[in-house]
């Protein structure tokens, strides 16, 4: 049986890459055994098939430059993951929720004085026109029902507006 590191010592002899004392103890395993033999010839085909079948490729920049610019990726890279993660300080906690928050209370703080500054002011804008000068009106306002009422009366058919009558009004 083969091992990988005698299969690596294999493809070194048939490259030439071993020392001569290394070179010699694999020549003489591929002759004494069957299995190391198969495996050198098989290699050999292997290296005869592809030798001219490398396509060269061009690197539009140097090899060296090519590598290092894998190197600073890789070292930046590295040094983005062992920086420690941004912890928020609580100013910046209280920034983030609760600027939002002071946002939304402020739109309805708008929104409530203008509802009370349209509801006052209809109030002080209502307007009543008579279409006789003989024609008289009282107006009752409940605030707490949000009611208001008119009774519209005929002055020279009223009781109340006799002088006798105007006197008998308390005035508060």
């Amino acid at each position: 049986m083969i091992n990988q590191e005698l299969q690596l010592k294999l493809q070194a002899y048939l490259d030439g890459e071993l020392m001569p004392s290394e070179e010699a103890q694999v020549k003489d395993l591929i002759e004494s055994d069957a299995e190391a033999s198969a495996l050198c010839i098989e290699l050999q085909s292997v290296k005869a098939a592809l030798t001219g079948a490398d396509l060269e490729i061009k690197l539009p920049e140097t090899r060296e430059f090519f590598w290092s610019k894998i190197q600073r990726e890789i070292e930046r890279q590295s040094a983005a993951q062992a920086a420690p993660a941004h912890k928020p300080s609580w100013v910046e906690w209280v920034r983030g929720h609760l600027m939002p928050v002071s946002g939304v209370a402020l739109v309805l703080g708008v929104m409530g004085i203008m509802a009370l500054h349209s509801s006052s002011s209809a109030a002080q804008f209502g307007e009543m026109e008579l279409a006789s000068d003989n024609m008289g009106a009282y107006t009752f306002r409940d605030q707490q029902e949000g009611m208001t009422m008119v009774w519209f009366y005929n002055r020279d058919d009223s009781q109340f507006t006799a002088d006798s009558s105007l006197a008998s009004v308390d005035h508060q």
